[in-house]
């Protein structure tokens, strides 16, 4: 299926996507709140199986945080790139760990970096950074004395 094709049959889904134009991949934005049931869908659909999530990321743009899911077809060969933006000040979004197994841990990821929490994950808790940790690394507010970075 081609990146026109696959817009063509992303459209009935859901009425509130909005495409972002200019690249290799079909990006699609959608409201952090009709997110979970999309990519159910997108995943159960026959015609579609985006049956693999290989990389689930968050972008901070100082006003507000944006979730992307990139999506891909093992059987059909398609990709997609799936975002949502979040409020940055209270950053919740549900887990899509029932859909796919590899976002446990890319989620868990996000939250210690970024400080998203994703609602009813099984192990939502840090990766890396100690418990005690204060503060969200990868957001571009965040300030480390001992080690000198603002930006």
């Amino acid at each position: 299926m081609d990146n026109e094709a696959l817009k063509a049959s992303l459209l009935p889904l859901n009425a509130n996507l909005t495409f972002e134009e200019g690249g290799e991949w079909v990006n699609v934005f959608v409201p952090y709140n009709e997110l979970k049931p999309l990519l159910k869908t997108l995943q159960g659909e026959p015609a579609l199986y985006f049956n693999y999530l290989f990389c689930l990321t968050c972008v901070d743009w100082k006003t507000h945080l944006t979730m992307v899911y990139h999506l891909t077809s093992l059987k059909w060969q398609h990709n997609l790139v799936v975002k949502a933006v979040l409020n940055r000040e209270n950053p919740q979004i549900e887990t899509v760990c029932d859909i796919w197994k590899t976002a446990e841990f890319l989620e868990r990821e996000v939250y210690e970096l970024f400080g998203v929490e994703f609602l009813h994950h099984p192990d939502l808790r840090r990766l890396i950074l100690t418990d005690d940790f204060k503060g969200w690394p990868l957001r571009k507010d965040f300030e480390d004395p001992v080690n000198m970075i603002k930006l």
